[in-house]
């Protein structure tokens, strides 16, 4: 099925999260988890990032893009990937904006990151990158700056830029600053994340979630830019290094 974002058609949203037909690309119910108040502060900022990526040209309303995002973020399946963690790396962006190259395809692949998203499925990011390149170039945006867009978001597969890719260090720096939050905080988006998977069943969600664990903890460096290194990374490792060490204890029991 295609995905798209197309302002002009409303049908509502088919039984599958996630999935939509080509006619499908209209505004949508968020249903249960609407992002309330946050949405006001999150159409402003897609509509500011919208137009400065434009650089000038003409395009259409910015506003129902916002709406289809707001409405793919809030989707019911979600628990962790919902309108608060957009917020939270839009946040980390702009803490990192100086480090980026172009710093509106950076907020545009925030935006687009998980816009796609179901906890059962492997092409999510895929699926989001070509959400993106369909909806950005119909929005107005440069076809350089879609590339470089549906290319970021791609990149958030594996969290893993090249060397010189500021642009790509922002956004995954951004992307992953949760893993750096204080034990409360961190405890919250772990206990989310099992949610998202409550379909799987304990062992195998514990033997999983370790493997994603030990491959963090065996990277060199969790964070690519000079603020996440000072900032950012020693606390991840020390939140990574002690939910392993509570999934690999409860499994023993």
């Amino acid at each position: 099925m295609t995905e798209s974002l197309r302002p002009h058609d409303a049908t509502s949203h088919d039984a599958d999260p996630g999935e939509t037909s080509s006619h499908d690309a209209g505004p949508r119910d968020p249903g249960p988890r609407d992002p309330g108040p946050r949405g006001a502060g999150l159409r402003d900022r897609w509509h500011d990032t919208l137009v400065a990526a434009r650089a000038g040209a003409d395009g259409p309303d910015p506003l129902p893009y916002a709406e289809n995002l707001l409405a793919r973020w809030a989707e019911p399946q979600r628990r962790y990937h919902t309108t608060a963690h957009l917020a939270a790396v839009l946040d980390g962006v702009d803490t990192l904006a100086g480090h980026a190259d172009d710093v509106h395809a950076v907020r545009l692949a925030a935006w687009f990151h998980d816009a796609v998203y179901r906890p059962d499925r492997t092409e999510n990011e895929e699926r989001s990158a070509a959400l993106a390149e369909r909806a950005l170039a119909e929005a107005g945006v440069p076809d350089a700056v879609v590339a470089e867009v549906a290319r970021l978001v791609r990149l958030t597969v594996t969290h893993d830029p090249a060397d010189g890719d500021r642009n790509g260090e922002a956004l995954c720096d951004a992307d992953l600053a949760v893993l750096a939050g204080g034990p409360q905080e961190y405890g919250a988006y772990a206990a989310r994340v099992r949610e998202e998977y409550g379909f799987v069943p304990d062992g195998a969600f514990r033997e999983g979630r370790a493997a994603v664990l030990r491959q963090l903890l065996d990277l060199p460096r969790l964070f690519r830019t000079p603020h996440g290194a000072a900032a950012w990374e020693a606390r991840a490792r020390h939140n990574l290094a002690t939910e392993l060490e509570l999934l690999t204890s409860s499994g023993a029991g």
